[in-house]
C-alpha cells in the first residue's frame, strides 16, 4: 500500500507498506525496526510479538516519544501488559495495531509534529 504525505523536511515517514516489508524515505526494510521523525534504528530484534519484551523499548526511551504505535505484523497481536510497564510508568502513550494500521498511525501523527514512535514487527525477517 502506497502512503501519500508531504514529508517535508528531514523527517522519517513510511513512503509504503506491504506484507513483509516498509520502505521510508529512500529505503526499503524486511526486518523490524524502530522509527522516530529523526532517527531510525534498523534491525530491531523481535520478530513477533510473543518475542517483544520491556527491554525492546529501551532504545526509544532517551527519545521521549509521547506515544509508541506498535505495528505487529499481518494482523493484531496483544503481547503481554508487562511489556509496557516501562512506557506507562514513564507516562508514555502506547498503541497495538497490525503494521498497515500502525504506519497509517505513525505518518498522521508525525504530519501533526507530534513525538511518536512507530514498533514494527517484520514477521519472519
Amino acid at each position: 500500500m502506497k502512503m501519500a504525505l508531504d514529508s517535508s523536511g528531514n523527517v522519517n515517514v513510511v513512503s509504503s507498506y506491504e506484507a513483509g516489508k516498509v520502505r521510508i524515505r529512500d529505503q526499503t526494510y524486511t526486518r523490524s525496526l524502530l522509527v522516530l521523525p529523526q532517527r531510525l534504528l534498523a534491525d530491531w530484534e523481535p520478530t513477533d510479538a510473543q518475542q517483544l519484551r520491556g527491554v525492546h523499548f529501551s532504545p526509544l526511551l532517551e527519545e521521549s516519544p509521547e506515544v509508541v504505535i506498535l505495528g505487529t505484523g499481518d494482523t493484531q497481536i496483544f503481547p503481554e501488559p508487562a511489556v509496557f510497564a516501562t512506557l506507562m510508568d514513564l507516562g508514555i502513550g502506547f498503541e497495538v495495531m497490525d503494521n498497515g494500521a500502525a504506519c497509517r498511525t505513525y505518518n498522521i501523527l508525525v504530519s501533526e509534529d507530534r513525538r511518536a514512535a512507530l514498533a514494527l514487527i517484520l514477521p519472519g525477517a
